[in-house]
C-alpha cells in the first residue's frame, strides 16, 4: 500500500529530474477527457464509441450480424475519423519528434479546436441531436481521440495511453506480486484506472441532470488548459521535453 501511494504521489506531482517531468499529471487529465467524451458517445451519440475502438470493431460484427440499436454506418465513421485523428497525430508526432511539449501543447490545441466544433454543431442545432448532428460529433470527437492516442504513444509515458486501458489492467494484475511481479508504478496505473472512470462517471450524470453542451464545454476547458499549462511549462525546452530514452 505505501509503494502504490508514494507511487501515485510522484504521478501527480513528479520529483525534479523525472525524465517525464509533468506529462503524467497532464495525460491524466487527458484521460478523464477521454472518459468524458466516450460518455457523450455512447450515451448521447447512439451507442457507438470514438475513443474505444476495441469496442466499436465488435460493434460493428454485432451491427452486421443485426443486433438491435447499433448502426453499422456509425461504427465504421468512427473508426474512419479515428483513423484520420491518428494520421495527422503521427504527423504532428514526427514534426515535434524533438520537443514532447511542443507536441502536446499542439496536440491539445488543436483537440480545443475540434471540441469547439461541435459545441457549435450542438448550440446551432438548439441542443438537438439529429442525425447530421449526430455524425459532426462523431467524426470531430473520434479525429479528436485519434490524434490523442497517437501523440501518447510518441510521448512514451509507460502506463498513460489516456485511451486504452486493458494493458493497464492486465499489468496492475501480472505484474502484482501474487503473480510474482515487481509491481512497477502500480500508483499510475491506479490512477489512470480511476481518471478514465472519473470522467465517465462525470459525462453520465451531466448527461442525465445537465445538457449535452456543458460537457462539451468542460471537455474544451480541459483541453485549453491542459494546452496553456503545456506550453508554459516546456517554455524553455527543460530537459523532460526531449524524446525519452
Amino acid at each position: 500500500m505505501r509503494r502504490l501511494l508514494t507511487d501515485a504521489a510522484q504521478t501527480l506531482v513528479p520529483p525534479k529530474g523525472d525524465q517525464h517531468g509533468p506529462l503524467p499529471p497532464l495525460m491524466l487529465v487527458l484521460t478523464v477527457v477521454t472518459g468524458l467524451i466516450d460518455a457523450v458517445s455512447y450515451l448521447a451519440l447512439g451507442r457507438v464509441f470514438v475513443a474505444n475502438m476495441t469496442g466499436n470493431v465488435v460493434f460493428l460484427g454485432f451491427a452486421l450480424a443485426g443486433a438491435p440499436g447499433l448502426s453499422v454506418t456509425a461504427s465504421i465513421v468512427s473508426m474512419a475519423s479515428f483513423l484520420t485523428g491518428a494520421l495527422a497525430g503521427g504527423r504532428l508526432g514526427t514534426r515535434f519528434a524533438a520537443h514532447r511539449g511542443r507536441l502536446l501543447a499542439a496536440t491539445t490545441a488543436i483537440q480545443a479546436v475540434l471540441a469547439a466544433g461541435t459545441m457549435i454543431a450542438v448550440v446551432v442545432s438548439h441542443g438537438e441531436v439529429t442525425s447530421p448532428v449526430r455524425y459532426t460529433l462523431i467524426v470531430l470527437l473520434a479525429i479528436a481521440m485519434g490524434m490523442q492516442n497517437a501523440v501518447a504513444r510518441r510521448l512514451g509515458v509507460p502506463d498513460l495511453t489516456t485511451t486504452v486501458l486493458t494493458l493497464t489492467l492486465t499489468g496492475l494484475a501480472a505484474d502484482s506480486a501474487p503473480a510474482g511481479g515487481a509491481t512497477p508504478r502500480p500508483g499510475r496505473r491506479v490512477l489512470s484506472v480511476l481518471a478514465m472512470f472519473l470522467g465517465a462517471l462525470t459525462g453520465a450524470l451531466l448527461l442525465r441532470h445537465a445538457e449535452l453542451l456543458y460537457i462539451l464545454a468542460l471537455t474544451l476547458l480541459m483541453l485549453v488548459v491542459t494546452s496553456v499549462a503545456t506550453q508554459r511549462l516546456s517554455a524553455s525546452s527543460p530537459a523532460w521535453t526531449r524524446p525519452p530514452s
